[in-house]
């Protein structure tokens, strides 16, 4: 085996979302960048993620057939894969190596061997992301199962579908399977589905599922699965047994950890599976970092992207050493792509209730929107989070930690509310800044007056852990 001693600045393990915003901010310093990745780059997110499944909801809600909207996942797909190719990268100055690389660790630095090679750097980014999550289930390995990763080849409509969990990715296809014609049951192990968002934002989305025709069964988990002439059946714990002609697991993802020899290195992982790190993802070897879905932090494209990034920085910096850059992920907005939409940053308000004193809520029902009264989309609202300010407290109304909105455009809203947190403005710099009327992102403002006056017979409140009601 050769090494390469001069080769790069930074290596990275991975060609996803994290490795490519890795390598253009190492290229952004003017440093070296290498990609060692052994499948298409783009990863995840633009094959069998964010790229097809938001085209195909879009698709679902315009109104296309189930072989429109599939044929248009890929065709979409194809198009923004070709703006990450190796040739795309190689052009902006990014050395792209395919292969399976393997973390080597010694004396000298930390290195990447990939064929007969050994790619040495300065710093590795660990970036080799997850795969969907599939139960040991009894007798799930007699049917063909789908996952996120081959659900977008489907060129014929499936007659009926059973997706197993109620999570985002459930929420969302389930939605538009349903629009496209296909007879949808959700089963989902909790007491409710989007059991990581308010409960008052799934009790929405499960009303509208309902809508849709999505049968939504909850409280119960699949225990075993047989294969029947039209397809299979899934026998529920509570003696209960529901007939498909598919069935599509979304119960969540399994990191990547076994790959990339990076247990023999000495990379530590947790009781989960993921890479140990600190919050300036650094793991528990030296120049060593992780990024992406593979960290066990929050698993968004937007926040892989960030993840990279912010890795390189430490890497890079000299002043890293003592003010390394943090992951914040409090600071982090999602996302679920359902109608309405649900979007979230920071705590919700059960969370604040518990962690933080003082913390003061301002609620704007959709009802009360007249932008939402123009669209005829009422079913939801936009709800601000405010806690103290250091030293002054609530003082100018103190300072936005968190939101949670229900609407049709809610994920277009939520990044103004992702400024006010990273920036920890005041709720009344929101409630002072002018929005143009009538739109979605009115409410916001409307929203945050409350923390200062009556807003129409609405002011704020102390928060509250709310009950879900189904």
């Amino acid at each position: 085996m050769s090494y390469l001693t001069t080769d790069t600045d930074i290596a990275v393990l991975g060609g996803g979302a994290a490795g490519l915003a890795a390598a253009r901010e190492a290229l952004r310093r003017g440093a070296r960048a290498t990609i060692v990745n052994d499948g298409p780059l783009g990863g995840d997110c633009t094959f069998t993620g964010c790229v097809p499944s938001k085209t195909v909801i879009e698709a679902a809600h315009a109104g296309r057939s189930f072989a429109d909207a599939f044929e248009m996942a890929r065709r979409v797909r194809e198009r923004i894969a070709d703006s990450e190719s190796a040739a795309v990268l190689e052009d902006e100055g990014i050395r792209v190596i395919e292969g399976e690389g393997t973390l080597v660790v010694d004396r000298r630095s930390p290195a990447i061997a990939v064929g007969g090679d050994t790619v040495r750097a300065k710093g590795v980014v660990l970036a080799l992301g997850s795969r969907p999550a599939i139960p040991p289930i009894d007798g799930l390995d007699t049917v063909d199962v789908l996952s996120t990763d081959d659900l977008w080849e489907l060129t014929d409509r499936p007659r009926s579908m059973v997706v197993v969990g109620g999570g985002a990715i459930g929420c969302e296809l389930s939605q538009a399977l349903a629009k496209l014609g296909v007879e949808v049951t959700i089963v989902e192990l909790g007491p409710r589905l989007l059991i990581k968002e308010e409960a008052a934002a799934a009790s929405i989305v499960a009303t509208a599922l309902k809508t849709a025709g999505v049968t939504i069964l909850t409280g119960v988990a699949v225990s075993a699965v047989r294969r029947s002439p039209g397809g299979a059946t899934l026998e529920l714990d509570d003696g209960r047994t529901v007939e498909a002609e598919r069935i599509l697991m979304a119960v969540g993802r399994s990191p990547n950890s076994r790959r990339g020899g990076m247990i023999d290195a000495g990379v530590a992982l947790d009781d989960r599976g993921y890479v140990v790190n600190s919050d300036d993802l650094a793991t528990s070897v030296a120049g060593v970092y992780v990024a992406g879905d593979l960290a066990g932090r929050l698993q968004f494209t937007h926040a892989a992207d960030h993840m990279g990034r912010l890795a390189v920085s430490n890497l890079l910096s000299k002043t890293a050493r003592w003010r390394p850059s943090r992951f914040r992920a409090e600071q982090i907005p999602w996302v679920t792509f359902t109608r309405p939409e649900v979007a979230q940053i920071g705590p919700t308000e059960a969370e604040a209730t518990r962690s933080i004193e003082g913390a003061m809520v301002a609620e704007l029902p959709l009802t009360e929107h007249d932008r939402a009264l123009t669209a005829g989309a009422t079913d939801g609202y936009i709800k601000l989070i405010a806690g103290p300010q250091p030293l002054i407290g609530s003082v100018g109304g103190g300072r936005i930690i968190g939101a949670t909105i229900v609407a049709e455009r809610a994920g277009e809203m939520i990044s103004e509310l992702a400024l006010a947190v990273r920036t920890g403005m005041f709720t009344g710099r929101l409630a002072q800044t002018v929005h143009p009327y009538p739109t979605w992102s009115y409410g916001i403002a409307k929203a945050a007056g409350q923390f200062f006056t009556t807003i129409e017979g609405r002011s704020a409140r102390p928060a509250r852990s709310p009950e879900y009601t189904p």
